[in-house]
């Protein structure tokens, strides 16, 4: 893989689903996620790449997954396994503490909160495609849960939507070790133009705007 050439004017950090419910202690779904992540430092390398795009003036866009409501998928012909877990679990339910957003990476000015997706892809019946090429993005980097599904799903679109896809190993989490291997080391490489660690990923970005 060639090292990327990320412009400030046309990157932008795609952050999937920032909720408590993967994110905070006591979310529903942070005690499947946290051995992984704390094994490779995920909240950390979060709040390290969150300030560090900004730093650089890259636009961050906030990916969210449909939060939960009563009767969701209950009439669908077809819920995947991880619609029928939701269904089971409520996670990200609206209203509720676990479908808020994780305090270090709430929107703040300026950020775009695309539509929430129903499945694993940040694009699939949401705004994403339009929203990305309104504001000239060329090139994005994915962060955020789970390595695997919607972050393996959203940068797979990307690249076929002709998009420079960036994966960052140590910014996203799964529910195994082996998940992990799967998405960055089996998967990855078919699809992403770089897949880098968080120091590899900051050294590269633009310097920081006054």
């Amino acid at each position: 893989m060639l090292k990327p050439n990320y412009d400030r004017r046309s990157t932008a950090l795609l952050f999937v689903d920032p909720y408590n419910d993967f994110l905070s202690e006591g979310g529903k779904i942070w005690p499947h996620v946290k051995e992984v992540a704390e094994e490779v430092g995920l909240i950390a390398n979060l709040r390290r790449i969150n300030e560090a795009v900004r730093d650089a003036g890259l636009g961050v866009f906030i990916v969210p997954h449909r939060r939960w409501e009563p009767g969701d998928y209950e009439c669908w012909c077809h819920p995947n396994p991880t619609q029928r877990a939701i269904m089971k679990r409520h996670s990200f339910a609206r209203g509720e503490w676990g479908g808020e957003w994780h305090p270090d990476f709430a929107p703040r000015p300026g950020d775009i909160v695309v539509k929430e997706h129903w499945a694993q892809s940040g694009f699939a019946n949401t705004d994403l495609d339009q929203q990305l090429r309104q504001h000239g993005v060329t090139h994005v980097i994915l962060v955020g849960l789970l390595a695997n599904t919607c972050i393996e799903s959203t940068g797979r679109y990307a690249m076929e939507l002709g998009f420079h896809v960036t994966l960052v190993r140590d910014a996203t989490a799964a529910f195994s070790r082996e998940m992990m291997h799967a998405a960055h080391e089996l998967n990855g490489p078919t699809f992403a133009h770089a897949i880098v660690t968080t120091h590899e990923l900051i050294e590269t970005l633009p310097p920081a705007q006054d």
